[in-house]
């Protein structure tokens, strides 16, 4: 299943740092393209930047000016679509269906402001991670860790050019080229 993240109603001036992270999440937890609306260049920057230092995960990072547009496209070529919104049925709930349903592609609605109705009008799902107000960052990673039954957190990146190794103190983090002939010479 490819997961695809729209983050709709970027507010450029005032929600900078949130987007970021919530396509940072949408790339550490198993997702394979972001697509944000309005177009923000600072921000698709920032994910390509990322991605060239830590490795490749997102196949897609782009945006759109019609991001009901998108969802209808989208929905044309048989994709399905999630909308994640504390209004919705309980994430167990839609997770079993959702994988029973067996979706080749899923886009995953992030709303920044009050989200038109629309878009609850074309989910297949929309999914509340608990009823109360939160983060969308933390809506959107709950989701895609039950949704991938945390195996989302195991996958190694194409083309890292940095690495951190695990370590129960301190930080260690290692260039990945040298990482990778240091291991093929013990191997020689």
């Amino acid at each position: 299943m490819k997961i695809y993240v729209l983050r709709i109603g970027h507010r450029p001036e005032r929600d900078k740092r949130i987007t970021t992270h919530v396509g940072l999440t949408a790339r550490a937890f198993g997702a394979k393209g972001f697509i944000l609306a309005p177009c923000d260049e600072k921000i698709l920057e920032k994910l390509k930047s990322v991605e060239r230092r830590w490795g490749r995960f997102l196949e897609i990072i782009e945006c759109t000016n019609s991001p009901l547009g998108y969802v209808r496209r989208w929905k044309k070529e048989g994709g399905k679509v999630v909308h994640l919104t504390m209004y919705g049925m309980k994430v167990d709930d839609a997770i079993d269906e959702i994988k029973k349903s067996n979706p080749q592609r899923l886009l995953i609605i992030v709303g920044a402001e009050k989200v038109p109705w629309e878009y609850y009008e074309h989910a297949d799902w929309n999914v509340s991670v608990g009823n109360q107000p939160h983060s969308e960052v933390a809506a959107l990673a709950v989701f895609l860790d039950r949704l991938f039954e945390g195996k989302e957190l195991y996958r190694e990146p194409e083309g890292a050019q940095i690495k951190i190794l695990p370590s129960r103190r301190g930080k260690e983090v290692v260039d990945a080229a040298e990482e990778s002939r240091g291991t093929e010479e013990g191997t020689l």
